[in-house]
């Protein structure tokens, strides 16, 4: 089962009944934890996509460039 069916498993539980303060607990560390990963995968997603304007000149943003740069070494 993954986090995030374990997130959904708790919300449902969550409408018929309280969730237990264990429960609680662990449902807000599966959020954290899938809002970490989830940040973590549209940053690297960001820093490996190239911009490119209708004359096909990259003008991908320096910053962007730099972050790349440094995932690179």
């Amino acid at each position: 089962m993954t986090n995030l069916d374990r997130i959904n498993e708790l919300a449902r539980l969550s409408k018929t009944r309280d969730l237990t303060e264990e429960e609680k607990a662990e449902q807000k560390k599966l959020r954290e934890d899938y809002i970490k990963d989830f940040r973590e995968s549209f940053r690297k997603t960001l820093v490996h996509t190239k911009v490119v304007d209708e004359e096909g000149r990259d003008v991908t943003p320096e910053k962007i460039r730099a972050e790349r740069e440094k995932e690179d070494q």
